[in-house]
């Protein structure tokens, strides 16, 4: 019987000499899986973002998004603001609420559509906004430390290109998923239109 102490303890496979997968599986290669990217970097920009919001202003991410907009359009609708964010316009409703107890934002109607309520951005709101957007820029520079200006604006003209490109992503799903899975159950488009509210 062999001395325990003779017998080299058993180290777990390193990842590098892990057996590559076969042929047959498909796997998504993380180091070049660019929705991978811009997911892990929206979500950790986001959330180093939401601490300092918070922790220095009170307010979350959303709150921030939403002042962003109202300070460039003055007034906006929950449906529109929820268009450019891409957030559910439920949660925008949320947000706006929040913010209108705060007094940061009051509510008006439209005028040329009664029906339809604008959140408008009061003067505490505009201070608000104000104070956050240094910190904003701040981040945004602080990311962008990395590249030259000429790499900065083709990285601009490149994430402009993807996101007018995503309805054609979302057909191109649609088309996939209808070949590929037939007996799917057919859902509303993704980013699809709702009422106005």
């Amino acid at each position: 019987m062999e001395n325990q102490h003779d017998i080299a303890p058993r180290m777990p496979t390193p990842r590098s000499s892990r057996p590559p997968p076969q042929k047959s599986e498909q796997v998504v290669d993380l180091e070049r899986y660019v929705p991978a990217f811009l997911t892990w970097i929206a979500n950790k920009l986001s959330r180093g973002a939401s601490q300092h919001y918070l922790n220095v202003f009170d307010v979350g991410i959303e709150t921030w998004r939403c002042l962003v907009l109202l300070a460039i359009e003055g007034r906006i609708s929950a449906h529109k603001a929820s268009k450019v964010i891409g957030m559910d316009k439920a949660s925008i409703s949320r947000t706006f609420k929040s913010m209108q107890l705060r007094g940061l934002i009051t509510f008006s109607l439209d005028d040329e559509d009664g029906r339809l309520r604008l959140a408008n951005l009061t003067k505490k709101g505009r201070e608000l906004h104000d104070q956050i957007i240094g910190v904003a820029l701040e981040r945004e520079r602080a990311f962008l430390s990395v590249l030259s200006g000429a790499e900065r604006e083709t990285l601009i003209g490149l994430l402009k290109r993807l996101h007018e490109n995503l309805p054609a992503v979302e057909q191109a799903t649609e088309r996939y998923v209808a070949r590929k899975f037939p007996g799917a159950r057919t859902r509303a488009r993704v980013g699809s239109d709702e009422n106005e509210d």
